[in-house]
Formats: structure tokens, C-alpha cells, sequence
């Protein structure tokens, strides 16, 4: 009997197919998810799924379980998870994704949120449907049972995600680029060709093919490894710029014409400045180990800088607070205002792209504008006592600027900074550094190391 705690995460599930996660646990989380909305007043959800072999299979026993407790389904198919967020959006109706987004093939997880694609946490729910599946999963309560079942309707929300984009972001007046762009076999597959359907934009198309056994490499654009293919096909196509899309498609990693990565909080800064050329003052979010170029450029363009934890639920949590235009991260999740505030990549890339058709200049000049210090990238050590390590590099750095917002945060009069953050779910210290030169960030990354790793 699937044990429903270890896969029932923070903000979303996931778990190993069959052993974790099968119909049957699926079907009870379709009940708690649908006792948990109806509630909160709904009548309806929307369920979709990504291009894994099992989504089909668990999205429609959760489909079917909710039907059951007097719910009606729109049944999305093929979705990227921020198509899915646009249909829960647009319908105001929760929804429920069948993804285990970078996850090897053997996982599938599921992405929930309520009506207007608002998140839901441990907090604001997932333990409660977790709790109330595993009962049903251990007959120690039986599935709610309505008098008058709800129905299922099959509705493909492509073409309809892509207009809405396309509101968004104008394109129709830039220069003709050409866009290397690796699905890596994942929904960016299924999205792109519609999206940029009619574009002045040559797609050189990498691993479009929808395979959930990610053939060719993981669909997990955060592992430089997993960029290598892209980058020799940027440079040996001549392309404008790259775009890799993670299994679910709702993050984008941005490669320019030399075949470099352009970092995630180059793409944030960017995107913060046109987002504020066009509603002047607004709010950004940052998370607390984006590059303090973000904030900077920020405050240069007239907006506000909202520092956030690391963590989607915590940046949406702030853009509903604050009702900011735009909020990025680190880890290339983009979120929006006007897309729910919830993250899309499809989004940010189309912002770039507009931005670098909008230019003469090419995307590696264009980019540098955004990058003013060194980052050191996240570096993971394997601690026994998380907490004693960081009050270890704390007291060595005691006559510095401390914070803990997130796991503890040095900032020095130079610039510089370094962040520590636990682990949530490993014995890990996760540490970034920033600094206005390559050797101080690799002194000052060294000088923390050998504490932590002592």
C-alpha cells in the first residue's frame, strides 16, 4: 500500500511508478482534491497530464474519483503545466498536473492549485488531501460518493494557451531570429510549434519528439550537462539564441549566440526592466540567492525589490502580497501578474526574445548589461548537523552583515555576499556566493567551505 507522506511534498507530489504512486493512490488523492475544492465552492476541476507513459493512466483514475464526488472534469490531455495553469486561470476552476516535471522516467507526481491557478501547500491543503487519500488507501474511510456523479468533457486547451501567450508578448514586429530550442523529448515539444506558429522566429527544432524515457539526455536544463547538446547546436546552427525547456516546460534556460549560458538572474533583470517600462513603479520579487544585480536594476528602472525565500510557494505568496508585475528565480522559474502570478517559462522566453528581436545587438551584448558580479553556482555538502554549520560560519563571520531569512545569509561592505540554506529533504548545506570578482567569490567560497566541510 503506497505510503502517501514520502511522496507528498512541500508544494506538489511525486513519486516511483508503480511502487510510490499508482491508479489506486491516484484515484484517492482524486477524492481528497475533490473534497478539499468542493469546500471551498467548486464544482468543476481541470486535470491534464505530461508526455509520460503513466499520466494517462493517473490522470484519468483521479479524474474519474473526482467525477465520483460530484465534480465535473475537463480532461486537458497533453498540457505543459503553465497550460495547465492558463486553463485553471481562464476557467477559474482548480486543476490538477500530472508531472514529475525533471524527474527520471520512472517517477509522475501530480501539481495541484485552486480556481485562478493560486498554489496550494502542505498548508493550505495537500496535507489535508493527503491525510484523507491514505485513509481511503487504508480502508479506514470510504470515497465521498455524490448522488448525482459528475461528468468528464475532453477539451485541448493548445491553440487557445498560445493566443493568450501571444496577448501577452508581442512579437509580430521583431527581427527575423533564429531560435535553437531543446524540448529535451519533453511538453516544450508539444508547445513551441504553436506558440511560435506565424512568428518572424526559425525554430531548429532538438528532441521534439514526446518521450517520457528522455532519450537523449534529462530534461533538467539546471545540470549544465543536459545543456551541452544545446550549445554546439546554437553555434553550428548560427543561431540567435537557444531555449531549453525543462520535462514540463514550465522553466526556460537561455543560451546566446557563442553557445554560453545566460544565467536565470540575467533573464529576471531583463524581464523586470521591460515588465516596468510598462507599468512604472510596480513591484519585483526576487529570491535571496538571485544576483543582487537583480534588485539593483530594479530600483534603476523606477520599481520596488521585494526579497523572497527560496521556493515557488514563497514568491507566489509575495506576488499575491505585494501584487507584483513579475517575479523570477535562480532555478529559471518566471512568474507573472498577468498570467495568474503563476510561473511560466513559455512567457519569459517569448520577453527575451522580443527584447533581442527589438535590438541590433546580439544576445551575448544584450545580456551583459544584466550580469554585474560572479556567482559561484549552488554547491551542495554533506553535513550531519545542518544548523551547527551554519552558526559555525556565522560566528566567523560575526562582524559582518547577518541575516536569516532563509537559511543564513552574509552580506560584506564589498558587495559580496554568500547564502547557506539546508536541505529540506537531504542531510545537504547548499551554498552560493557572490562577488564583484572572480577571485573574490572563489576566496570567499574556499574561506566557507573549508568551515562547512571542516
Amino acid at each position: 500500500m503506497p505510503d502517501l507522506a514520502s511522496i507528498v511534498k512541500a508544494y506538489d507530489i511525486r513519486g516511483t511508478v508503480p511502487d510510490q504512486f499508482d491508479a489506486a493512490a491516484a484515484a484517492a488523492l482524486g477524492t481528497g482534491f475533490a473534497d478539499l475544492v468542493r469546500a471551498e465552492g467548486a464544482t468543476k476541476i481541470a486535470v491534464a497530464h505530461d508526455m509520460r507513459d503513466t499520466g494517462p493512466e493517473l490522470a484519468r483514475a483521479f479524474a474519474e474519483a473526482a467525477t465520483r464526488a460530484g465534480l465535473d472534469v475537463v480532461l486537458a490531455g497533453l498540457c505543459s503545466t503553465d497550460e495547465l495553469y492558463y486553463v485553471s486561470g481562464i476557467l477559474d476552476i482548480p486543476g490538477a498536473m500530472f508531472t514529475a516535471s525533471h524527474n527520471p522516467a520512472r517517477y509522475n507526481g501530480i501539481k495541484t492549485c485552486l480556481a485562478g491557478a493560486r498554489p496550494i501547500s502542505l498548508d493550505t491543503g495537500l496535507a489535508a488531501m493527503r491525510d484523507r487519500a491514505q485513509a481511503i488507501l487504508d480502508q479506514r474511510e470510504e470515497p465521498t460518493t455524490a448522488d448525482v456523479p459528475g461528468t468528464i468533457t475532453e477539451r485541448d486547451f493548445l491553440t487557445d494557451y498560445a493566443a493568450h501567450l501571444r496577448t501577452l508578448v508581442d512579437l509580430s514586429g521583431i527581427r527575423p531570429l533564429t531560435v535553437a530550442v531543446d524540448a529535451g523529448n519533453g511538453m516544450g515539444g508539444h508547445t513551441v510549434p504553436t506558440v511560435f506558429e506565424g512568428l518572424p522566429v526559425t525554430v531548429v527544432p532538438m528532441y521534439f519528439e514526446l518521450d517520457g524515457t528522455f532519450p537523449n539526455h534529462e530534461a533538467n536544463p539546471l545540470e549544465p550537462a543536459n545543456l551541452v547538446d544545446l550549445q554546439k547546436k546554437v553555434v553550428e546552427a548560427g543561431a540567435d539564441i537557444g531555449l531549453a525547456f525543462d520535462g514540463d516546460a514550465d522553466r526556460c534556460f537561455v543560451i546566446d549566440e557563442n553557445g554560453d549560458p545566460v544565467s536565470p538572474s540575467a533573464i529576471t533583470a531583463l524581464v523586470a526592466t521591460r515588465e516596468l517600462a510598462r507599468d512604472p513603479g510596480a513591484t519585483i520579487i526576487y529570491n535571496l540567492i538571485t544576483s543582487r544585480a537583480v534588485p539593483e536594476i530594479v530600483a534603476e528602472n523606477g520599481g520596488t525589490a521585494v526579497r523572497s525565500r527560496v521556493g515557488h510557494s514563497f514568491i507566489k505568496a509575495e506576488m499575491a502580497r505585494t501584487n507584483a508585475i513579475f517575479g523570477g528565480e535562480h532555478s529559471a522559474h518566471y512568474y507573472f501578474r498577468d498570467f495568474w502570478f503563476a510561473d511560466t517559462g513559455m512567457l519569459a522566453a517569448m520577453h527575451t526574445l522580443a527584447a533581442l528581436g527589438q535590438s541590433d545587438r546580439p544576445l551575448s551584448e544584450l545580456a551583459r548589461a544584466y550580469e554585474r558580479y560572479v556567482a559561484s553556482g549552488e554547491i551542495n555538502s554533506t553535513v550531519t548537523d545542518a544548523a551547527a554549520k551554519q552558526d559555525q560560519v556565522a560566528a566567523h563571520f560575526a562582524t559582518e552583515e547577518l541575516d536569516r531569512l532563509d537559511g543564513l545569509t552574509v552580506t560584506f561592505a564589498d558587495g559580496a555576499w554568500l547564502n547557506l540554506r539546508a536541505s529540506n529533504t537531504e542531510p545537504l548545506l547548499r551554498l552560493n556566493v557572490e562577488a564583484p570578482t572572480p577571485e573574490r567569490m572563489e576566496g570567499l567560497r574556499d574561506e566557507v567551505l573549508a568551515i562547512v566541510r571542516g
